[in-house]
């Protein structure tokens, strides 16, 4: 068909990025250290607040791993003024969600609501925040709720791997070996007075920062948050980074055998970075092509070329300390040590191979062009801009992005590949059958191997491995 026909004979080429500034912020902090920033958006009546306490489950004692989560949700189950249906009904009133999460770095306790009814959700949130009573009867239904999942994850294959991984990475002394949300062992001795203590370390203003966008004032703001928390009095930053050191420094291998499995859960990683490392916007770009969009090197490779799997990725999760790299895949069974292989060739790749002109622009165009689409809605703008707050970046660090990320060359990208992706001090861990692929992996003779059998029914391993985000910005402090 010639193109007179009607028949399209080049593909079509990615436009220019839109130019986009991140919109102006307003902050102050009052006499007693409370942090607040306000980004008016005009025409967003629907805004978004959040009050931010750098305080997360990685500072909480190990004896008591888990209460900093359960003590989050606890915020909404009662307080001085209303019970946890008296709440749910008054913020129902407002047309609010009152929401409170916590996670490695952070705790955040926000709401979204119409602009006009902002003073009542800010008071509101102030209770949330400043009269908690964690009754006895709602902890106890919470911390069993806990309980009941801890045991959902070890039947989850997906989660059973994440687990594992964790735990065979980091050290004893690491809080990064365990899930944010505790362990059985210390959630089920977890009381309601555990959390008031914990709710005390948390709760002041020299940690917190009060973050509202949308259509506001932001003197109206300020004066609000001087009447709700100006009397607020509270502990400083708790300061010390969490223990991140790795458990070994050598390659091994860990199996979770579970007879009859169809699929196997593959991980692959060791400690990575911090948030604040220099090479963030280069280690951005670098994970996008190796393990962040569908057309990265480890999807195409694994998934449209080999048709191991429905979905690999590979990705950093930067926290305070150094969040763990991992490089992930679900895979049928059969193909285990194959998927090993393609795995750690496309990490030697990375590190010992420039990248191509194509995947470098098309990585950077993506990063670029997405930007601007995150912040349409005034929940996202508060969503980044506490994450400033928490890891002490600098202001313009969301009007600079973009920029930087144009700026990332092959060499950054390889450099920070060869730098940050460590496979010989890598743990493999895998959940699947075993019997159906030990062979084969003993030949490998990639590590030492240590095999354990779970005391779970194989299950269904799910379609696809979870993706790895290469941007950053989506629930804070998690």
């Amino acid at each position: 068909m010639s193109p007179r026909d009607g028949m399209i004979t080049q593909r079509p080429q990615p436009g220019a990025p839109r130019h986009y500034e991140f919109p102006a912020t307003v902050r102050t902090t009052l006499p007693n250290g409370l942090a607040v920033a306000v980004t008016p958006m005009p025409g967003r009546a629907l805004i978004a607040a959040s009050l931010l306490l750098r305080w997360g489950a990685s500072d909480e004692p190990q004896a008591k791993a888990g209460a900093t989560v359960l003590a989050t949700r606890g915020l909404t189950e009662g307080t001085e003024r209303y019970d946890a249906i008296a709440l749910t009904e008054a913020a129902e009133r407002l047309g609010a969600s009152v929401h409170a999460e916590a996670g490695w770095d952070a705790i955040s306790a926000g709401f979204d609501v119409p602009a006009t009814r902002i003073g009542q959700a800010m008071d509101l949130l102030a209770e949330v925040i400043r009269h908690p009573v964690f009754p006895a009867n709602e902890i106890e239904r919470i911390r069993d709720e806990r309980l009941t999942d801890l045991i959902q994850a070890k039947a989850d294959p997906r989660r059973r791997a994440d687990e594992v991984f964790t735990s065979a990475i980091y050290s004893a002394e690491s809080p990064y070996r365990r899930s944010a949300g505790g362990v059985a062992s210390t959630v089920e001795g977890i009381t309601a007075d555990d959390l008031r203590a914990v709710h005390k370390s948390f709760a002041g203003p020299q940690r917190g920062a009060l973050i509202v966008a949308g259509e506001v004032d932001p003197d109206e703001v300020v004066a609000l948050a001087a009447k709700l928390f100006g009397d607020w009095e509270g502990g400083g930053f708790a300061g010390a980074a969490p223990v991140d050191a790795p458990a070994e420094t050598t390659r091994r291998v860990r199996v979770v055998h579970r007879p009859g499995a169809v699929q196997t859960e593959i991980r692959l990683g060791h400690p990575g970075l911090p948030r604040r490392t220099p090479d963030y916007h280069a280690v951005t770009v670098m994970s996008a092509i190796l393990g962040g969009l569908f057309n990265s090197r480890l999807n195409m490779n694994l998934r449209e070329e080999k048709g191991y799997t429905y979905g690999a990725g590979a990705g950093f999760d930067l926290r305070r300390g150094r969040g763990p790299f991992s490089a992930r895949a679900a895979v049928n069974t059969e193909v285990t040590v194959p998927a090993i292989v393609e795995t750690l060739k496309e990490l030697d790749r990375m590190r010992q191979e420039p990248v191509t002109d194509a995947e470098l622009r098309a990585a950077r165009d993506y990063l670029i062009g997405v930007f601007p689409l995150r912040f349409e809605t005034p929940g996202p703008v508060v969503g980044s801009l506490a994450s400033l707050y928490l890891h002490g970046l600098p202001d313009d660090e969301l009007a600079t992005y973009r920029a930087s990320i144009e700026a990332v060359t092959a060499a950054d990208v390889q450099r920070v590949a060869s730098e940050h992706i460590r496979p010989d001090e890598a743990a493999l861990i895998l959940v699947g059958d075993h019997d159906q692929f030990g062979a084969a992996l003993e030949a490998l003779n990639w590590g030492p191997i240590t095999v354990e059998t779970d005391e779970v029914p194989a299950e269904g391993t799910g379609d696809a491995a979870a993706e790895a985000g290469p941007l950053e910005g989506e629930g804070e402090g998690s």
